[in-house]
């Protein structure tokens, strides 16, 4: 997975830097908005947040936490109409997840990876003014990796994939050529289910991390 998200921040940033190339940025030139039958890419730099609701943990009972984390996302759309356009985004982020008011105390668990590409459907309001909002709607399916559990108590613990349900509204700002500001946040609902080795026993715990990822960047429309 981490090869994957390699070899698409590379791919994006070699057709960033070819269009740097051929379109040097100046404020004069003339606005280009957006099109059918074009493409998009944007770098952002995001927050992910986890909600943490409706968590609970079998045998010891508590709840499970979840911490927040920035990582750059990459993010490709093609607009269908000049309203209409998909937008598939990668990143990847490090949690590290605690068992909250267990009956053994509070603990950390350990950390994982997690790899949820997101497809969305958008409508773009004002696809040829300079600043452009947009809603969309799609799904998240959410891989775990590189899980590693903390000290002991815990020895062994495991993430199952899941899928999940994606809003997102946000906004780009055309302010040069082919070049685009954007500002963006999604809802998440997703949920993950972990078994945890621990206390010579296996818990299971559920945790509905329904994640707001809030991000802002810089696009370029080909």
């Amino acid at each position: 997975m981490k090869k994957l998200l390699f070899a698409a921040t590379v791919l994006s940033a070699v057709a960033t830097g070819s269009a740097i190339a051929q379109s040097p940025l100046d404020l004069n030139q003339p606005l280009v908005g957006k099109e059918a039958g074009t493409f998009m890419v944007r770098l952002r730099a995001i927050g992910v947040i986890p909600e943490d609701n409706s968590s609970s943990i079998s045998v010891i009972g508590g709840h499970v936490s979840a911490t927040a984390q920035a990582a750059p996302e990459v993010d490709f759309s093609y607009f269908l109409t000049d309203h209409f356009a998909l937008e598939l985004i990668a990143a990847s982020t490090r949690h590290t997840i605690s068992a909250q008011g267990t009956a053994v105390g509070s603990f950390d668990v350990g950390s994982a990876w997690i790899l949820p590409p997101t497809l969305t459907l958008q409508y773009h309001f004002l696809p040829h003014s300079a600043f452009s909002p947009y809603v969309g709607v799609g799904g998240t399916v959410a891989f775990w990796y590189a899980t590693s559990p903390s000290n002991p108590p815990v020895t062994h613990f495991t993430v199952g994939n899941n899928v999940g349900v994606a809003l997102q509204a946000g906004v780009d700002y055309n302010f040069s050529g082919h070049w685009f500001a954007n500002f963006d946040i999604k809802q998440i609902f997703l949920n993950a289910d972990a078994h945890i080795d621990a206390l010579g026993t296996t818990v299971k715990a559920h945790d509905a991390l329904d994640p707001l990822v809030i991000g802002a960047g810089i696009g370029y429309r080909f």
